[in-house]
């Protein structure tokens, strides 16, 4: 039995060591595309009939990724004192981080409650479900403002609207939409045996919610709260650079950019923070997965 037990142990941590090895051959086969193409494409790059279909090679526009990795080490400015590039930038994740989460928390939680209110009731699914849908083709440079104005109006008591509180509700606005169809796959899933036992013994909805659909419902929305965290922090990073806010790698984006043409690795050091940040988010939602292992049977793809 102990034996048996270990087979599968070993059966299942199978295919998350060939993961991981595929998305570590991934980054090295991006890294060599890169330097690669750097090596041997145009200097002026690839244009056709005007439009340039592949970046220029020079140092400026593509520089080597030795000299975006060693400029983390550099001091972030010339001026005495000044901290490590990677020290701001680790900062400045931990910023962004913080309000995706902030977002990500909240978009589960909206998406959650719009999943049980339509699998509820049959007219709600019908008249929230396209609005749902409908709501993701709205573009976030149009809406950050918008939010970012009403928001300003808004008091709770002596305490004003903050800027990040705007930020977070854009990361959540992408974060729910996932949750919420995932959440309604999962929660429909059951078969009807089931839920037809369920009502034969006079359980209630509640009850039958809580010990039949929701458990059901796991290998559905693991993979919507995978997409709803990756959402969560694409929508801070835009939604820093439409508002303006300071402290994350949004905004840092924007002011590295300007120092392109003299210090062409600096620019990159706020994307590896952006990279970070999905790592990380991809890593916590793993964790619940992990927490949730006796549900995941039939995982379904997103």
């Amino acid at each position: 039995m102990t034996l048996r037990h270990a087979q599968g142990a070993r059966a299942q941590e199978a295919p998350r060591v060939r993961g991981l090895l595929l998305g570590a051959l991934g980054v090295v086969l991006l890294g060599v595309l890169w330097e690669g193409y750097k090596a041997l494409g145009p200097g002026n790059g690839v244009v056709v009939r005007g439009l340039t279909i592949l970046p220029r090679t020079s140092d400026l526009a593509m520089p080597h990724l030795a000299t975006m990795f060693s400029r983390l080490f550099e001091p972030v400015t010339a001026t005495p004192g000044s901290p490590a590039l990677w020290s701001a930038v680790v900062q400045a994740a931990g910023f962004s981080l913080g309000i995706a989460a902030v977002g990500w928390l909240i978009g589960v939680i909206v998406g959650l409650l719009l999943a049980i209110l339509m699998q509820r009731f049959r007219t709600a699914e019908s008249a929230l479900l396209p609005w749902v849908v409908l709501s993701q083709t709205v573009p976030l440079i149009a809406l950050a403002p918008l939010i970012a104005g009403i928001g300003a109006q808004v008091r709770f008591g002596e305490s004003r609207w903050q800027d990040w509180m705007s930020v977070a509700v854009i990361a959540s606005y992408l974060a729910f939409f996932p949750v919420s169809v995932g959440a309604l796959r999962g929660l429909e899933s059951p078969d009807r045996a089931h839920v037809e036992l369920m009502r034969t013994y006079a359980v209630g909805w509640w009850k039958t919610l809580v010990t039949l659909r929701l458990p059901a419902s796991i290998p559905y929305l693991l993979p919507a709260l995978r997409l709803a965290a990756a959402n969560a922090v694409i929508g801070t990073v835009v939604a820093e650079v439409s508002i303006g806010l300071r402290g994350g790698v949004g905004r840092m984006m924007i002011e590295y950019a300007s120092a392109s043409s003299g210090d062409p690795g600096k620019p990159w050091a706020p994307i590896f923070g952006a990279v970070l940040i999905g790592l990380i988010s991809a890593g916590l939602v793993a964790a619940i997965g992990l927490a949730l292992k006796k549900y995941r049977r039939g995982e379904v793809v997103a």
